[in-house]
């Protein structure tokens, strides 16, 4: 009785497993590999037939064959490659069916493949394919330039990258044009018209030069490094070739730098249409070309070899966290209140730099003649640097301490030159319904809605239509900025203020973190994010904005912030 009754458990259980649908994560790649040449034969013999390809329903029969492959076996080989066939059939079914629905489907799918299998070799295929997609069928180029300079930015090593950074070069142009046909202008500079290169100012240190080359227009240029040419005694020297453009009189025409990264800047009248700036240099390891509008000037940053002094405070913290505690040393039960919290968490951040927005000519925005959103970035920045010596240990310097102006490369490039961990660029927010309110940080990124857009455009004092040309810089703007730290950093900064203002007002709004081009922060080498710390144009935050009591809490609130985000990086660092 016994051994019947074990053999029919048995024949349900064998009986159960047969019947059981294979599962993604434990399916033999051989199940998947057989389905996908099924779909492959569908595919061949749908291309074959001219007829077939005249009705829908084949080609979607066909996609589901893909589709299926993908849904029963995401984790096979065969998933990718599925994923990319299904989107190529939808993308040529358009041609024929001629319903946007087609189209959706071929991107939505393109994009599952690229955001899935970051590290398949079809996945820089599949997003090159959606810039494709909106340049010559949907024919959207601010959105086509988007989706190309992703394949620059993720796929690095791609194949496609080649392809994709000459799309971008040739958007640049169109959208360009675009821009200048709305603003009135309709055709390029003549040759009577050169663009006039006014100035060039630079703000250096040892390990880190920022130059800023002023010029009266727009104009296309391009960069290169020459190497050192001993035989004539020629340094090192990066040049930058601006076309269609002339050296104003009143430069000099060498501009003495004299320290250990850069010796000279030199501008001079090339050829008739070209004006050549040199930079001389020993010591360069890295440097970034970008651009910014209203007024035009092009921005060099360039850096070399950063000197360390060895600490020993770091190397007891490191070796201290390597070694485990002795039997008979008693472990300490507070943390020492003499040392510092960023010693403590093995000096992760060491230096912020504090940027209160506007200053001197520039009033940031203002109301009845007598609010002024420079005066109070100024008293917040001071009591938010106070607490932060004071909570954290660390060293803080403002950009500005009284009201004066700077430019906003300037402002970042004080923070480079500071060799700052972070930094906090601090403003106030208008809005033209007095209704509105709230707080929200913001890094940097493209604006991913109309306000983010309006906000950018006035806190970088330029028309709205020219935030658009932003797109054409982004590529240099996003591989040289810490985009995902500065996200992690700005929802801290936002929890922490909005939290800090809760405990002792009511009606506090979080807006969010949210992504905009900001000029202020293009260039920085550290995270860094913008925080809007309310509405001058809201009666209520107006009025909370200028009382100390509403500052000092907005000031613990960003501070505990960044405490909490110094204290992920260290609970980072010791997971490995």
């Amino acid at each position: 009785m016994k051994r019947r009754t074990l053999y029919l458990i048995m024949t349900c259980l064998a009986v159960a497993f047969l019947a059981a649908p294979p599962h993604s994560e434990g399916a033999p790649p051989r199940k998947a590999a057989k389905l996908l040449k099924k779909a492959d034969l569908a595919k061949k013999d749908l291309y074959g037939s001219a007829k077939k390809k005249r009705y829908r329903h084949y080609w979607i029969k066909c996609a589901d064959r893909y589709k299926t492959v993908y849904d029963r076996y995401p984790k096979s080989p065969s998933g990718p490659r599925a994923l990319y066939q299904a989107a190529d059939l939808y993308t040529r079914l358009y041609k024929y069916s001629n319903k946007s629905k087609d189209l959706d489907m071929a991107i939505s799918l393109y994009r599952k493949l690229a955001a899935e299998y970051p590290d398949h070799f079809l996945a820089d295929d599949a997003q090159y394919r959606i810039g494709e997609i909106y340049y010559k069928v949907k024919k959207d180029p601010s959105q086509a330039y988007v989706e190309f300079l992703k394949v620059d930015v993720r796929f690095p090593k791609g194949d496609m990258r080649p392809r994709a950074k000459k799309k971008l070069d040739q958007l640049a142009v169109t959208l360009n044009r675009k821009m200048k046909r709305k603003n009135g202008d309709h055709g390029p500079i003549s040759g009577n018209r050169r663009a006039m290169v006014k100035d060039i100012r630079y703000w250096s240190t040892p390990n880190y030069t920022r130059v800023v080359i002023d010029v009266k227009s727009p104009v296309k240029y391009e960069h290169h490094l020459l190497k050192a040419d001993p035989s004539h005694k020629k340094p090192r020297r990066l040049y930058l070739d601006l076309h269609n453009a002339r050296v104003s009189r009143r430069i000099d025409s060498v501009v003495p730098i004299k320290d250990d990264l850069l010796q000279k800047a030199r501008a001079g009248q090339y050829t008739e249409n070209t004006v050549r700036v040199v930079l001389d240099t020993e010591k360069l390891v890295g440097y970034n070309v970008f651009h910014l509008y209203d007024p035009f000037r092009i921005v060099v940053d360039v850096r070399g070899f950063e000197k360390r002094k060895t600490k020993p405070q770091q190397k007891s913290v490191d070796s201290a966290k390597k070694r485990k505690v002795r039997r008979g040393i008693k472990k300490t039960e507070k943390p020492d209140k003499t040392i510092s919290l960023a010693r403590q968490l093995g000096l992760n951040v060491n230096r912020i730099v504090i940027d209160p927005g506007h200053g001197g000519k520039d009033p940031g925005c203002k109301l009845h003649g007598k609010y002024k959103e420079k005066d109070i970035t100024l008293a917040l920045a001071k009591r938010l640097a106070t607490r932060l010596r004071k909570e954290i240990g660390c060293e803080v310097v403002l950009t500005r301490n009284k009201d004066t102006f700077l430019s906003l490369e300037q402002r970042t490039a004080i923070a480079n030159m500071k060799k700052a961990d972070l930094f906090i660029s601090l403003h106030v927010n208008a809005h033209k319904d007095t209704r509105i309110h709230g707080l929200e940080t913001y890094f940097l990124n493209m604006a991913t809605d109309q306000q983010a857009v309006m906000v950018a455009a006035r806190e970088n004092a330029t028309s709205e239509k020219s935030i658009s040309d932003l797109q054409t810089i982004l590529n240099d703007l996003m591989m040289n900025t810490k985009i995902r730290e500065s996200s992690r950093l700005a929802h801290r900064v936002q929890k922490g203020m909005v939290k800090g203002a809760n405990k002792r007002y009511k009606g506090i709004r979080s807006l969010g973190v949210k992504q905009a081009p900001f000029y202020v922060l293009i260039g920085a080498q550290m995270p860094a994010v913008l925080v809007e710390v309310g509405f001058l144009s809201n009666p209520v935050e107006r009025k909370r904005l200028l009382s100390k009591a509403y500052q000092k809490r907005l000031a613990a609130g960003i501070s505990g912030g960044i405490k909490r985000y110094i204290e992920s990086i260290d609970r980072s660092y010791q997971e490995g």
